[in-house]
């Protein structure tokens, strides 16, 4: 069981204890480090009002003597519930402008956000942005005397790496445990959108989400996030997000307050061991096979072809499709990059501008006007794939998921955009839609 509402620390492994230990002299300790930048995690508390429902019958003042209810209980009953929940932690990365930055989860849903200090203060919290697809908020406090945390480069992480998780779990207070990085690169997990976790056997509990993981220098190597837990607890697998990801989204929600993402539109899928023997692949090579070229992307302009392998993206080796998304992600609209393809055995180096998703992939304002939000293109295997869904968008309210497969619309066979197109007009007050989602058929009617 997955859960997310989670961020790590209880128990210390034994991983990082010196071999040798002087006979005089201080000891070895994590102590100097954590002493710089504990003060730059922050302990996160939401609040949100919840409206008590009532007979309307109860406004009649002599309904009320009927039933013999007390005008007292009655105002009762009209006053909003409000309720707190101390949710998770977070990482102050700029002190001068008091910018934190958290789960997306942590905040989801609330009306207030209070972000508490190491030294007792609390202040309110404004939420400048939110990327619900990699679970990332960005906060922003009025304080002075604010502590920071240096971003490194996550890309530079290795399996073995030593690292810290600082946090506050079950609302105990700021902890620290150790461990190490387990695994790098997981996806598949059907937690994000854009998944390509750092795995770490640091414990991770209820009320961490959110918090810093760090390097023994102190610098951010990524945000906790989320747990394997299949009995309810800690078993030592935990994941967090690679701070190149955390500190890409933030800087675009500062700028825009909302992440505009990229593309260059293409279709990849993972090599298995058929493929790789097929397209001839030696020596362990890997990357992604691209099965799709949009003939209005920037991939096309570039040259790129189906059956190109990509190896590697601005010298990044790219080992599965969902690794190849979040790097595609983290690029700003308009930059290059510098792609390794591997054709009929030949190494090309292609450079591809990334192009705005909406001038690639398809609106669904201007496919229906109850699809608006989504973003559409066709899927290699049949069908048009749901590529981009605004949070709190009509298409997001009525039902649409990113990675929906629609197959059917309105009860005729969709094998691409024109098709899906020619559907939805034959009625623009309701849709019938025919999705496949996680492997699973099932029908959607929104009106």
């Amino acid at each position: 069981m997955l859960l997310l509402s989670c961020l790590m620390l209880s128990q210390t492994t034994s991983a990082n204890l010196p071999v040798t230990v002087p006979d005089e002299g201080p000891l070895p300790s994590l102590a100097p480090m954590l002493e710089k930048i504990n003060p730059a995690v922050v302990n996160i508390a939401t609040y949100s009002t919840k409206i008590n429902r009532y007979n309307p019958l109860l406004n009649d003042p002599f309904f009320r003597r009927f039933f013999n209810i007390p005008d007292e209980q009655f105002q009762q009953y009209q006053q909003p519930e409000r309720k707190q929940q101390s949710a998770g932690s977070g990482v102050i990365l700029n002190a001068a402008d008091g910018i934190v930055v958290t789960n997306y989860h942590v905040i989801k849903g609330s009306d207030e956000v209070q972000v508490s200090l190491i030294d007792g203060r609390s202040f309110a919290a404004e939420i400048v942005g939110s990327d619900p697809e990699l679970d990332i908020a960005t906060l922003k406090i009025r304080a002075d005397g604010l502590s920071e945390i240096k971003v490194a480069d996550s890309s530079r992480l290795r399996v073995g790496d030593f690292v810290v998780a600082i946090g506050n779990p079950f609302g105990l207070g700021q902890t620290v445990t150790t461990g190490i990085v387990s695994a790098l690169g997981r996806s598949g997990l059907g937690i994000e959108g854009y998944e390509n976790f750092i795995q770490t056997d640091a414990s991770i509990n209820p009320g961490n989400s959110g918090g810093a993981l760090v390097n023994l220098r102190g610098e951010l190597v990524g945000i906790n996030t989320a747990i394997i837990a299949p009995a309810g607890g800690n078993v030592g697998i935990g994941f967090a997000i690679p701070a190149n990801m955390v500190n890409a989204s933030m800087h675009q929600l500062l700028a825009y307050g909302e992440v505009k993402r990229g593309d260059i539109g293409i279709a990849v899928q993972d090599i298995t061991p058929a493929l790789s023997e097929a397209f001839d692949l030696r020596n362990g090579q890997r990357g992604v096979l691209i099965t799709q070229v949009d003939e209005r992307s920037p991939a096309a302009a570039a040259g790129i072809e189906p059956g190109d392998i990509i190896t590697q993206i601005n010298g990044v080796k790219t080992v599965s499709a969902a690794h190849f998304r979040s790097l595609i992600s983290m690029t700003a609209i308009d930059d290059m990059l510098r792609m390794g393809i591997l054709r009929h055995n030949k190494t090309l180096e292609i450079g591809v501008r990334v192009a705005a998703r909406e001038d690639i992939s398809y609106s669904g304002k201007s496919l229906h006007p109850l699809l608006e939000g989504a973003q559409f293109e066709n899927n290699p295997q049949g069908g048009v794939v749901v590529t981009g869904l605004k949070p709190n968008s009509r298409a997001a309210y009525n039902g649409i998921r990113p990675d929906d497969i629609i197959v059917s619309a309105n009860r005729v066979t969709v094998h691409d955009v024109d098709t899906l197109r020619h559907a939805l007009s034959k009625d623009r007050s309701s849709v019938l839609l025919k999705i496949i989602r996680d492997n699973l058929s099932l029908y959607l009617v929104i009106r």
